[in-house]
């Protein structure tokens, strides 16, 4: 058998996918974050697969910031209630995934509840998901897991290599948000109106965090934002928060600072979507690793992280055409002596505790020069 004909009967399953306008459906739950860095495999399909219809599963709470994602053609959301109460969970997946028939479905959680999307559509061709052993009763291809070999920007775009016998797959290994030209304008005109001076520089600081896992200890926070102030003295800075403790502990972190006039405190986001478009005023991120500064990065703004001991800086901070940097307690073990198996003996306050105000500092003036 000759090279060509070996490549049609490989062919020959997908022969009628390679003619016919395709229908994907991504399902992506969880935080923000990880919907965020999701858009890699999005933006992924959408290169090489133009003309498909992308649907992509997500938490409802979350899917106004995909309203009028260009690699995104229908968001099907689910409320927290719907995921959580089983039988309504059930009869939503089966109604999704027969009101469409997908020819291609990838879950990028493949947990119990998540690969039902796949067991109930089995008749789709292309059923991928990640490797845990129980999984293969409804995938038919399955992808390693992530470990600490890929950022999850690249290790999202993995999930597409499956496709592979319909056209060879580039990779697009950057994640990205889309709002209107009206939205950034608006929220251009808010600024202004709080009082920020859009020709000096910005510093959109995440003081806090969602998880107080994820939050460096306040009173570092506050020695190096003050120092920063002190250096930079044209330098904005805009605290972000949510409503309620993580207000409070903005609040309670700029009153520490002794409320100097270049702290903005009061200036927010009061959507994902305002977030992106201030990401777009902005001129650098700076402090806890979370959602936040993967919107920011998204937008185009350049970044620096503290990540807590647990997050690995190479899988959460992917690096793209936008600069984004991160400061990791495993980063200070050789300039302190630690061993790595020392380390690991550590509790994470320890860890922790191991960053510290004069280290993230230098840190950060290092970055400032890279602006």
């Amino acid at each position: 058998m000759s090279l060509c004909e070996k490549k049609s009967v490989i062919l020959k399953p997908y022969s009628m996918l390679l003619v016919k306008q395709m229908n994907i459906l991504v399902i992506r739950f969880r935080q923000m974050g990880d919907a965020i860095l999701a858009t890699s495999l999005l933006n992924t399909l959408r290169h090489n697969f133009p003309d498909a219809q992308i649907h992509f599963v997500l938490n409802e709470r979350i899917a106004p910031l995909f309203k009028g994602h260009p690699s995104i053609d229908r968001c099907i959301t689910f409320t927290d209630d719907e995921r959580h109460h089983f039988f309504t969970y059930i009869r939503k997946v089966w109604r999704v995934v027969h009101e469409t028939h997908y020819d291609v479905i990838i879950d990028l959680r493949s947990t119990m509840n998540t690969i039902l999307f796949a067991f109930f559509s089995l008749s789709t061709t292309f059923r991928i998901g990640k490797d845990k052993g129980y999984t293969k009763i409804a995938f038919n291809h399955t992808i390693e897991p992530c470990g600490d070999k890929y950022s999850m920007v690249e290790y999202n775009t993995r999930y597409a290599l499956p496709l592979q016998p319909l056209r060879s797959i580039e990779p697009i290994n950057s994640f990205t948000l889309h709002i209107t030209d009206e939205e950034k304008q608006a929220f251009g005109r808010y600024l202004t109106a709080q009082g920020i001076n859009l020709s000096r520089p910005v510093m959109l600081a995440n003081v806090t965090a969602k998880l107080a896992s994820k939050v460096w200890m306040e009173d570092r926070m506050v020695w190096v934002l003050n120092h920063f102030l002190e250096l930079y003295p044209d330098y904005q800075i805009i605290f972000n928060y949510a409503p309620g403790p993580e207000e409070e502990n903005a609040r309670r972190i700029y009153a520490q600072m002794g409320h100097p006039k270049q702290v903005f405190i009061d200036v927010q986001a009061h959507s994902s979507r305002e977030l992106v478009a201030m990401a777009g005023y902005v001129t650098l991120f700076f402090g806890n690793e979370g959602g936040a500064r993967h919107i920011a990065q998204a937008a185009g703004c350049p970044s620096l992280a503290i990540c807590a001991p647990e997050n690995s800086k190479k899988v959460w901070i992917p690096q793209t055409q936008v600069l984004a940097e991160g400061i990791s307690p495993v980063d200070t073990l050789a300039e302190q002596n630690i061993t790595e198996e020392a380390y690991l003996q550590m509790s994470r306050e320890e860890k922790y505790g191991l960053l510290t105000q004069e280290y993230v500092w230098s840190r950060l003036q290092s970055f400032m020069q890279k602006l």
